[in-house]
């Protein structure tokens, strides 16, 4: 029989999961735009305001839009 008490845990739990997922990936990002990108026309300190500012979101543009091209 399931434990209705240990569902609130569970949730946050996962939350908690994905918050930590979440910023390892933000961190990544972060750190290969830092390392890897560019300093053309400050292409760079604009990456790495936005991906500082929008945390997660400028990580996943950040991911789509540049790494990407960079590896082609």
């Amino acid at each position: 029989m399931f434990d209705w008490i240990a569902l609130p845990f569970f949730n946050v739990i996962f939350v908690l999961g994905i918050g930590l997922l979440a910023t390892a990936f933000w961190i990544w990002m972060l750190i290969d735009c830092i390392t890897k990108e560019t300093d053309r026309s400050n292409e760079r300190l604009i990456w790495i305001i936005v991906i500082v500012f929008t945390h997660l979101l400028g990580a996943i543009l950040y991911f789509i839009l540049r790494k990407n091209k960079r590896n082609r």
